[in-house]
């Protein structure tokens, strides 16, 4: 609930939890008591996860699919608000700790060829957990397993065809801007040929990268 709604009062916690008010209260002395519970057991979890997926010492793609299908699951059993969650300085460090942890990882998969090399910094780092969100949230029929395959494949192999041709994006704005200049729409061209993309079509998540 709190993920959905972080100004969630503890009365409104408790009727979610289906428990009277009181008991809350009872385990927990305030509402910030409560988060800080809730972000404890997250990172547990998350700790839990690198430790079992031996990021430095299993097979690269063994322990990156470990990793992904450990934080889906984490994500889904305790989901959390991240930007408030970092405002918390305990957890935020401990945080960190865990990124370093990833990023080394990240570096040891593409010095032994999982991932090529010539990458802008921080692309692969920035990319896992968004796709590792979005498994979380949108394929709620999958399992953690099922759902660490498709991030892994989508990672590694993308979403185009081996087939689809390959023209730098010199050439395809070249060609874009010849088109436009040559050519009229038709009366019955497909109305999305005609819509601009939007530049912020994917807001920009508060880095969900665990």
């Amino acid at each position: 609930m709190l993920a959905v709604d972080a100004g969630a009062s503890m009365a409104d916690i408790a009727a979610e939890a289906g428990v009277d008010r009181r008991t809350v209260y009872r385990r927990f002395a305030s509402r910030e008591a409560l988060l800080a519970a809730v972000y404890e057991a997250r990172l547990d979890a998350i700790e839990a996860v690198i430790r079992e997926a031996r990021l430095r010492e299993a097979p690269v793609q063994v322990a990156l699919h470990r990793y992904v299908e450990g934080v889906i699951e984490v994500n889904r059993t305790w989901p959390v608000d991240l930007a408030r969650m970092l405002t918390d300085d305990p957890s935020r460090e401990r945080r960190d700790h865990f990124v370093h942890e990833v990023e080394a990882f990240l570096q040891r998969a593409t010095d032994e060829g999982l991932f090529r090399p010539g990458l802008p910094p921080g692309w692969a780092a920035a990319l896992i957990p968004l796709l590792m969100h979005q498994a979380s949230r949108e394929l709620p029929h999958l399992t953690p397993g099922q759902a660490a395959d498709i991030v892994v494949d989508t990672l590694l192999h993308g979403i185009g065809t081996t087939s689809a041709p390959t023209r730098s994006p010199a050439v395809i704005h070249s060609a874009g801007t010849t088109a436009s200049q040559t050519a009229e729409p038709t009366r019955n061209a497909h109305p999305l040929a005609r819509v601009e993309p939007e530049v912020d079509a994917v807001p920009t998540p508060h880095r969900p990268r665990d």
